[in-house]
Parts: structure tokens; C-alpha cells; sequence
């Protein structure tokens, strides 16, 4: 069996000393899948990812990233291993696209060097496998939100990540761009990339995930394959209300 490329184990976290924002998360990511972590608005899944990329050091608990601990790993190094798109972003230059794009590509440059031919090649062809290869002479700013969100996928993408971490990736996407996003997250697990993402919506995971965790007031009710978290229980247990799981031409879709 695989060694998880991610392990979390008895994590917790707090924005203030009595108010716990995370309590006591443990669960191996194993490399090479889509996960997906679902749960209402507060349930810790974005402070569960900025813990990971080690934006936030927990109070108690460890995060080891393929079989060393989180701690011992360089800025340089976290950035060649992990790639985060936000939910959004304030870009104060005026990048163009493709040197938005381009920024991915920092954590293989020294301070003072410009980005070589290979770079650009790379930075292009994450632009063409998201769609935004037409614009890449466009000026950042000018985008629209969905356009937006696409270019900061694109700068993951060209960061070649192993370990890809996403929140709310699909949130301005319309239904054409949503469906192109979940493409390249299918082929980047195809090429052992490792994907995790947050998400409210149980329809997104049914999707695209072979695994899902379900968060609810920064703990962990329920961790596992799709099929064996994703059920009527679980659910209603996550969000507070009934749910209801059926199939509609072999696809899991849940109701409320």
C-alpha cells in the first residue's frame, strides 16, 4: 500500500486562546486522489488548508508531508510541494495574464532571476489546459471573476505541484468552466498529482472525489471513500438538516 503523502494527526487550532477553531483532526491523504472536504460555513475547512501550507502552526497535533514533518521543510520547499487556489485574491499590479501565470514558477527561481524559456513554456501550457491561453496578454485586473479564479489555477498549475490544494475552486465558475476545471483536477490525479478541495456543495464531490471528509464545528464526523461517506446520515449530521442520497444514472446526487 502507498504511504499518505499528507498525515495529520490530533490537529487543533484557534484563532483565540478559548475559542477552538479545530479539534483533534487526524486523516491520511493518500497520493494520487481527489479529496474532498465537505461542511457548512465555520466548520474549519479553509483554516484545515492554511494549517497544511503552513500559513498557520497548530496548537497541538502534527502534519507530516510525505513521511517528514511539516516543520522541517523550507518555504522553497513547501512552495515546489503545494499549490493553493484561493477563493479569491487582491492582485495589486498590473500583470498581465501570463505573467500572473508566471509567478508559479518563483519558488524554482533565485531572487533576481527572470523567468527562462522553459518557464514561459510551462506557463503557457497551464494556461492552454485552463482555457486561458487566449488571454494571456490581458490585463489581470481587467478579468472577470470567473476568468480570475481560472488564472489562479493556472499559476498552481504552473507552480507543478504534488500536492494541490484548493478552496472552493468552482464558486464563480459558470457550468462550461466548472466542468473544464474538474477535467484538469481528474487529469492531474491521472499524473499522481495529489488533489484536496473545499467545498459546500456534496454534489461537487459525488462528481469528481474518491474520497471525502466531512467537517462540522472543526471536527471530523466522518472520513472515507465516496461511497461510504456520502450517505443520508452523514450528511444530515454535517449540515444540520435532512438529506437525502439517490442515484440518478449511476451518480450519487444528494438532496436537502
Amino acid at each position: 500500500m502507498k504511504s499518505p503523502i499528507l498525515s495529520l494527526t490530533d490537529l487543533c487550532f484557534g484563532y483565540e486562546p478559548h475559542a477552538q477553531v479545530l479539534r483533534g483532526v487526524s486523516l491520511d491523504i493518500l497520493p494520487g486522489t481527489i479529496t474532498a472536504i465537505l461542511g457548512p460555513n465555520g466548520a474549519g475547512k479553509t483554516t484545515l488548508l492554511r494549517l497544511i501550507l503552513g500559513l498557520l502552526k497548530p496548537q497541538h497535533g502534527t502534519i507530516y508531508l510525505e513521511g517528514r514533518p511539516q516543520k522541517t521543510f523550507s518555504r522553497r520547499e513547501m512552495s515546489r510541494l503545494m499549490g493553493l487556489v484561493p477563493q479569491s485574491e487582491y492582485i495589486p499590479f498590473d500583470f498581465s495574464v501570463l505573467e500572473f501565470v508566471l509567478l508559479g514558477r518563483a519558488p524554482y527561481l533565485g531572487p533576481l532571476d527572470m523567468p527562462r524559456e522553459q518557464d514561459r513554456a510551462i506557463a503557457l501550457e497551464a494556461l492552454r489546459a485552463i482555457g486561458l491561453e487566449h488571454l494571456r496578454d490581458r490585463a489581470t485586473p481587467s478579468l472577470s471573476g470567473g476568468e480570475r479564479q481560472l488564472a489562479m489555477m493556472a499559476r498552481a498549475l504552473a507552480q507543478q505541484p504534488r500536492l494541490l490544494l484548493l478552496d472552493e475552486p468552482t464558486s464563480h465558475l459558470d457550468l462550461s468552466n466548472r466542468d473544464r476545471v474538474l477535467n484538469v483536477l481528474r487529469a492531474q490525479a491521472r499524473e499522481g498529482v495529489t488533489v484536496i478541495f473545499t467545498t459546500h456543495d456534496p454534489n461537487l464531490a459525488a462528481t469528481i472525489a474518491d474520497y471525502v471528509i466531512l467537517m462540522r464545528r472543526g471536527a471530523l464526523l466522518a472520513a472515507g471513500t465516496l461511497e461510504t461517506t456520502l450517505t443520508a446520515e452523514n450528511l444530515s449530521a454535517t449540515y444540520g438538516i435532512p438529506v437525502r442520497v439517490t442515484r440518478v444514472d449511476g451518480q450519487l446526487f444528494v438532496v436537502a
